[in-house]
């Protein structure tokens, strides 16, 4: 997946998380800028994130979590890493 689809699939799972069909995301979003993103929630959008692109994160990858950007980086080293069948 490129970096676009990445943010778009993101987007997806945060609008559902936050119950918000406008909820706009770019690389540098964090959770300051998103009303309700609190540590419950990161719970919820690291299950639903795994979940959706068949990866596992480690507590210091979550840990590292800053921005979408980060997200969208941890992703795509998480499908990387993975074996190619």
């Amino acid at each position: 997946m490129t970096q676009p689809d990445l943010l778009a699939a993101l987007t997806e799972i945060f609008r559902e998380n936050f119950d918000d069909e406008k909820l706009v995301l770019t690389m540098k979003t964090t959770a300051g800028d998103i009303a309700g993103w609190d540590s419950a929630k990161m719970v919820m959008l690291v299950l639903a994130v795994e979940e959706r692109f068949d990866v596992r994160f480690r507590s210091r990858e979550i840990d590292a979590l800053r921005s979408i950007g980060d997200w969208v980086a941890l992703i795509e080293a998480a499908a990387a890493s993975r074996p190619q069948l």
